[in-house]
């Protein structure tokens, strides 16, 4: 078994005894943190607030998980995730210090960052692969929603330190991480250039 898939099974797993029992024992907060509840930091990347939250993390856990693995092992793909975790939910205190805060999405940021750079540049299956540009797409959707103030239950700030926190870790393993930044953007350049083109052509 892949450790992405190892970290599914947990958050299924804590998940659904959550949400059978009720309790919120398991959800990182400033307040759990300051009352010696330290094991929320390690237990909130793991328990999700409904079905669909769970079900849409875990779609990018399990693709980025499984991609970042592939190139750099589980060792290292487990370090990214559980730093990019447990170092967005103790930065995202300030911005929201009464919320209970559960949920693998920072960490998966952190994933989808260390993917975007890890790979090594070049015209390649890896290069052609649409999970760069998707990681720096959702990166920037999240920046926008921040600018526009957007009230949710979604932890955007969190998702954008989880993200830089995985762009170290990504720049440390690939010396030639710039130009995978590079090639990335003009890739997403062109797919946004060919959806406009298409949509023009489609009259939608």
């Amino acid at each position: 078994m892949k450790l992405a898939d190892f970290l599914i099974l947990l958050c299924a797993a804590f998940s659904m005894y959550a949400w059978g029992t009720g309790s919120t024992a398991f959800a990182f907060s400033k307040y759990a943190l300051l009352h010696g509840s330290y094991w929320t930091l390690l237990t909130g990347l793991f328990v999700h607030a409904n079905a669909v939250h769970l079900a849409g993390n875990m779609v990018f856990l399990y693709v980025f998980g499984h991609s970042l693995e592939d190139e750099v092992g589980e060792l290292r793909t487990l370090l990214v995730f559980l730093t990019g975790g447990i170092l967005s939910f103790i930065l995202s205190i300030p911005f929201y210090p009464d919320a209970n805060m559960v949920g693998a999405s920072a960490a998966i940021f952190a994933l989808m960052a260390a993917v975007l750079i890890i790979r090594r540049p070049g015209f390649s299956r890896h290069f052609m692969s649409p999970l760069g540009p998707l990681a720096l797409l959702y990166f920037i959707l999240n920046i926008i929603a921040i600018q526009d103030g957007e009230k949710s239950n979604v932890a955007y700030i969190s998702h954008v330190m989880g993200f830089i926190v995985g762009l170290g870790f990504g720049a440390r393993w690939n010396k030639e991480w710039k130009k995978s930044i590079l090639y990335t953007l003009i890739l997403l350049g062109a797919y946004v250039v060919f959806f406009y083109y298409m949509k023009e052509r489609l009259g939608l």
